[in-house]
Parts: structure tokens; sequence; C-alpha cells
């Protein structure tokens, strides 16, 4: 700190001495430090602040030993944002770009990131060689972003199709669902099964990069997800007279079948925006542990107050495409009509020679093209939730 008169001359401050209070946003805890004469004119308390760089800081301070016209301590209230440093505002760059706009591949897999100047603006680069690239076409690379491209694959693309092997976003082999698609990230081709994959790629294509160029870790290989209680947002809070109408309608914990209330006041869980009421505290890990499950279990169960689905059954199938998906017939044609998109990539029923059906633990499941069955197949608690969220509710299999 300096200090300085009314006149703008600066005052002595080798006999004063002073207090920081320092309090961080969002923490009501105060830091005390002691300013003190550096030799230099001012009042210095060496802290560093570089953990809570972006954050808003409240300083107080206290001054004394220092004249002053009243003759009382001087004082002084301050709101400031503490600066980042360099290297966290890279970092933080660095981070949000994700992947090099030349190579494709994440930034950091081949060392540290380079930044290249463009128009002013920093973008990162993979490594050296990915520079001349930039700097020879600044305007194609100024976004931070790999071109991404989209053709049908030709002969010339046979090697790499059989290297790739399965379509990453659908795990379904190339060609099982005809010509496949090639989408070219930067540099790097992706081979898919289909079309509908095309805007998975388009949305993350660092993620898929990594899948097919063996940049992912463990034993899952392309195609790999899990679903897991990650997969939803969960929150837990004390129901109130607000969900009444809801607590009615449920009627039943579906952890316990205990009446709701027979327990005191119903416990409300949030799994993404669905509401699944409790009858004690004690079924929460059970919930957190399975979402899918109480998703499906307590929305498939409700139809009739304002949900799209149509409840009842249909047939089981039995004229099957490919084992395990079967054509649907006119008695599929209410239901279809009621989940309208495939729950795995959320294309319409019909966008890819569809709808198919499938069976799901003992309901049907109506898919875009066969490539979406292994999935279902895999998890079908999981998509059943999925739909539940989406208020339509699958036909039991009869």
């Amino acid at each position: 700190m300096f200090v300085y008169d009314r006149n703008g001359r600066a005052v002595s401050v080798n006999q004063g001495r002073g207090a920081a209070s320092l309090r961080v946003e969002g923490n009501a805890k105060r830091y005390r430090y002691d300013l003190l004469p550096d030799g230099k004119g001012g009042l210095t308390a060496p802290v560093n602040l570089s953990q809570i760089a972006g954050r808003q800081i409240e300083i107080d301070i206290q001054l004394v030993g220092i004249e002053s016209s009243s003759g009382q301590p001087l004082s002084l209230k301050e709101v400031a944002t503490v600066p980042a440093s360099e290297i966290q505002l890279a970092a933080a760059a660095i981070a949000r770009q994700k992947i090099c706009p030349v190579s494709g591949k994440p930034l950091g897999s081949m060392g540290d990131p380079v930044a290249v100047d463009v128009n002013g603006q920093r973008v990162f680069v993979c490594c050296g060689g990915c520079v001349n690239a930039v700097k020879s076409d600044p305007a194609k690379y100024a976004a931070g972003r790999p071109q991404i491209t989209v053709a049908t694959s030709t002969a010339a693309d046979a090697k790499a199709i059989a290297e790739q092997k399965v379509c990453p976003v659908m795990d379904e082999p190339l060609g099982g669902m005809g010509t496949p698609i090639k989408v070219t990230v930067g540099d790097k081709p992706i081979y898919l099964c289909c079309k509908g994959c095309i805007k998975k790629v388009q949305a993350e294509p660092a993620k898929y990069l990594a899948m097919v160029y063996g940049d992912q870790k463990g034993s899952g290989g392309v195609g790999s997800e899990g679903a897991s209680a990650g997969d939803f947002s969960i929150s837990v809070t004390s129901s109130t007279q607000a969900d009444a109408a809801l607590i009615a309608r449920q009627k039943v914990c579906p952890v316990m079948d205990e009446p709701l209330g027979s327990m005191g006041n119903p416990i409300k869980v949030m799994v993404g925006d669905k509401p699944i009421f409790l009858c004690c505290k004690g079924c929460i890990k059970k919930i957190k542990a399975e979402p899918a499950k109480y998703l499906a279990m307590v929305y498939e169960n409700q139809m009739g107050s304002g949900g799209v689905g149509v409840s009842g059954s249909v047939a089981a199938g039995t004229e099957q495409v490919r084992e395990g998906i079967f054509k649907v017939s006119a008695e599929d044609n209410p239901f279809i009509a009621a989940q309208q998109k495939c729950p795995v990539m959320d294309e319409p029923l019909d966008a890819m020679g569809g709808p198919y059906k499938v069976h799901a633990a003992g309901k049907a499941i109506y898919i875009c093209c066969p490539g979406c069955a292994k999935k279902i197949a895999a998890e079908p608690q999981k998509w059943l939730a999925v739909l539940a969220q989406q208020g339509v509710i699958a036909p039991t299999l009869r």
C-alpha cells in the first residue's frame, strides 16, 4: 500500500503499521495479515493468492502510525477479484479447447501444448509440428477447433475400416449397416456405422478420437460406455405441502413398498428433473446406487396422470430382423406414436429404416435402427429410465 494526501503527495509510512483482514467470496472465515514497511515507500503483506484466482475478495485495512488530518487511524474497505496468472489463464484455455485443431489429438497427449498467436488470440496445438499449419492458414484454425468433414467411405478406406472394425458410437461392426460413413476430425478419420452417429462425433470429437486411436485407459475399448449414478444429478430434501399431489399419486416407497407417510414426512429425492418420494432416510442410498432402476419403477406405474405414454401390452413379436430385433405391427403403432424417438440415438423412430422393437426386462422399446439393440440389451433398465424421464411408458410384452 502507498499513502497519499489530498494533494497527491506521498505520505511517509516508515513509522506506520497496518492489518489487512481478507474474506474470500463464499467463505465466512476471515484471514488477517500484518502490513509492514517494505523500505520502498509502501506497506506490504506478502501473500500468495494464486489458489483463489478469479474469485472475489473483500479486504478491510486499518493503518496506524501514519499522520492524518483527523488524528484517527486510517481505514479502507475494498472489493476486488484476484487476477489469474498467465499459467492459470493458459491452463483454463487449454481445458476449454481440449483438442488440437490441426491433428485432432487431445491437448497434452504430445507433451505441453504450444500456443500460437492467431490475430491477437491464442490457439493451442498439440506439438511444434502443428504450428506452421496454423500460421499458414490462420482463418481455418482461428476457432481453435478441428475442421470436421463428412463423406461416404470409398474403396481407398478399406484398410482403415478393417483396422477400426467397429463404430465407436454404436459398437457395431463397420459395414453391418451399409457403407460406413467417414468423419474426418482434423486429419484423423473416424468411421461410423450409419449417418445417425455423425452428430455424436461432432458434439464430442475428442472423446471419439481417443476411443478410436487408443488414448483411452481401461478395458472398455471402442464403444464402451457404462451407466452409473453419475449419469444422473441427484439431490435430497424433505417433501413439502407442495408435493402432496405427487406423493398421493406415487402412494408407496419404491424401495420398501411401504405407504408414503407411514414413517414420517416423506423424503424427496430429485433424480435429474424427476422426483422420487421415499418412506425414510434409510432408502436414499438405494436410489443413489441404482437411480435408473427406481425411476423406471416409479414412472412406469404413473400413467393416466399427465404422462405422454400409452399404457398396455403388445405381443413380443415373431418376425426377427436380427437376433433380438423384431419387426413391428399395427398393434405397436400407438406405442410408437407415444415414444416418437429412439432413446439411444435421439432420432425419430423412422429416421434410419425403423422402427424396430426390442425386448427390455419384459418391456418393448422401439429403436431407429438395429445398431441400437445392443446397448438396450446390455442395460435395459437404463433405457427404460430414459423413456420414463421423458414421460414415456414402455408397454409390457406378452
